[in-house]
């Protein structure tokens, strides 16, 4: 699926600060912990608690953590539909990892099992 150049540009653009409190919402509202949202964030990027902070804290855009992260090896088996898109068929690299954080935000406030959602084999 190909994304337009400015759609691209805005996810790219977009602050983790700016996202964030909004991750949260979404997984308390459904019961679920900051801990557990953090150990998604860690499994798809590699970074820790005190990177999380600091990314936020710095107001890092998306570009610019993931620019940073290790992506988990197992990132491709994110699949499905997120904000209208097939994250399968997302052709720009960026915009594709962001939509898997989505995803996996989204699976986490659905109450799917953490051992589904961290693609465990």
């Amino acid at each position: 699926m190909t994304t337009t150049a400015e759609h691209d540009a805005r996810i790219a653009n977009l602050t983790l600060a700016s996202v964030y409190p909004h991750y949260v919402t979404k997984v308390e509202k459904k019961g679920r912990t900051i801990g557990e949202l953090h150990e998604v964030i860690t499994w798809l990027t590699g970074y820790d608690d005190s990177d999380i902070q600091r990314l936020i804290e710095a107001r890092a855009t998306f570009k610019e953590m993931f620019d940073e992260a290790e992506l988990n090896a197992n990132a491709e088996l994110i699949t499905g539909s997120i904000c209208g898109y097939r994250i399968e068929e997302i052709q720009t690299p960026l915009t594709k990892q962001v939509r898997y954080l989505n995803k996996l935000v989204d699976e986490l406030a659905k109450g799917r099992k953490m051992e589904k959602i961290l693609r465990a084999r």
